[in-house]
């Protein structure tokens, strides 16, 4: 237990080994002189940026001070929204398009068509459609989700062994409970990876709609700091909206870890983490 205990601790040290030497080089390269501080602020001066838009220690960072908690709870909500939409979605759509040729002959073209268009592309006929708000944002989000996730469920439904589909009918399945039962859960892998790319481009669009066409969450921050030269503030937001993406990766993972937990023992994820 002694020895679990201590490869765990070790492994959680080799984790941040990466982080703080990046930080440290950061901090000393900005205190070298070689960049102006105002062009680069150092990691220390970072810090009390971010500590006053989240606790409003010391008033430094003006209106944003102690505004932090508001600002990612507008963005998560928009980041979620359109996530959640694209992940029901997704997951319907892709099902429906594997399981079935007739859909994917006449659905999948359509959307084929869709999926190289970059969803920035998207943003003058969001602002056009939804106005200055929450939707257009939301609207952005699904559309960066969405392919990801459908792509994933339908590549996860293709690879279901046939044999098991074989079994399954051969016990009396219908094809609503081969879906249900076989080929929904044999699919889960891959829906889960797909997840996983979607909540990144989640965070990613939801801070470009900010920039642009919501007046209200980090990346609104991050862009109106840019304005006012507030660069500790801008790294301050990158480094926020890092930590969030991060966040909900993990809580994704650790979703599928549970699951998934069938997997442990035939798959890498056994390996001890």
């Amino acid at each position: 237990m002694t020895s679990i205990t201590s490869s765990r601790f070790y492994r959680h040290i080799e984790r941040g080994i990466v982080p703080v030497l990046l930080i440290a080089g950061w901090e000393a390269f900005s205190r070298s002189g070689i960049l102006p501080a105002a062009l680069l602020p150092a990691p220390s001066q970072v810090l009390i940026a971010w500590a006053d838009w989240i606790f409003s220690t010391d008033g430094n960072t003006q209106t944003y001070s102690g505004h932090w908690i508001f600002d990612i709870a507008a963005s998560a909500g928009r980041v979620f929204a359109g996530f959640g939409i694209a992940t029901v979605m997704g997951v319907a759509i892709g099902m429906a398009i594997g399981w079935s040729r007739s859909v994917e002959s006449l659905v999948e073209p359509t959307l084929q068509t869709l999926r190289p268009v970059p969803p920035v592309s998207w943003i003058p006929l969001a602002i056009i459609w939804f106005g200055i708000a929450n939707k257009p944002a939301i609207f952005l989000v699904f559309m960066g989700s969405f392919f990801p996730i459908l792509l994933s469920t339908i590549h996860g439904v293709k690879t279901c062994d046939r044999n098991l589909l074989r079994a399954g009918a051969m016990t009396g399945g219908t094809g609503s409970m081969l879906l249900r039962h076989i080929v929904f859960p044999a699919a889960l892998p891959s829906i889960f990876s797909g997840l996983r790319i979607a909540i990144g481009s989640a965070w990613m669009l939801t801070v470009t709609a900010e920039m642009v066409a919501v007046k209200s969450g980090v990346g609104y921050v991050l862009w109106d700091a840019y304005y006012f030269l507030r660069y500790d503030v801008v790294i301050a937001s990158m480094v926020s909206i890092g930590l969030l993406g991060f966040l909900s990766d993990y809580v994704i993972k650790a979703i599928s870890g549970r699951v998934l937990r069938w997997q442990r023992g035939s798959t890498l994820q056994a390996r001890e983490r």
